[in-house]
């Protein structure tokens, strides 16, 4: 960051993370807003889940916000 870089700008959906269609649509929201990155919650097992697909359908990178439960971690990163 600084000098001559960009600054890229972040937010958060405020959807359920396995609803997968609602959290798509923020997402595109949130792009056309001129959000870079994207953060989504994975508080539950249904939301680890989604999060490929979501990932894979995302204009912009996502990023799992993991809620205490280190086997959701595993999940994102498949």
């Amino acid at each position: 960051m600084g000098s001559d870089h960009p600054i890229s700008v972040q937010s958060m959906t405020t959807t359920k993370t396995h609803d997968i269609n609602a959290t798509l649509q923020q997402i595109a929201e949130l792009t056309a807003s001129g959000c870079d990155i994207v953060r989504v919650a994975c508080p539950t097992d249904k939301d680890a889940q989604a999060l490929p697909i979501i990932a894979k359908k995302s204009q912009i990178p996502v990023i799992a916000d993991i809620h205490f439960q280190p086997k959701y971690v595993y999940a994102a990163i498949e």
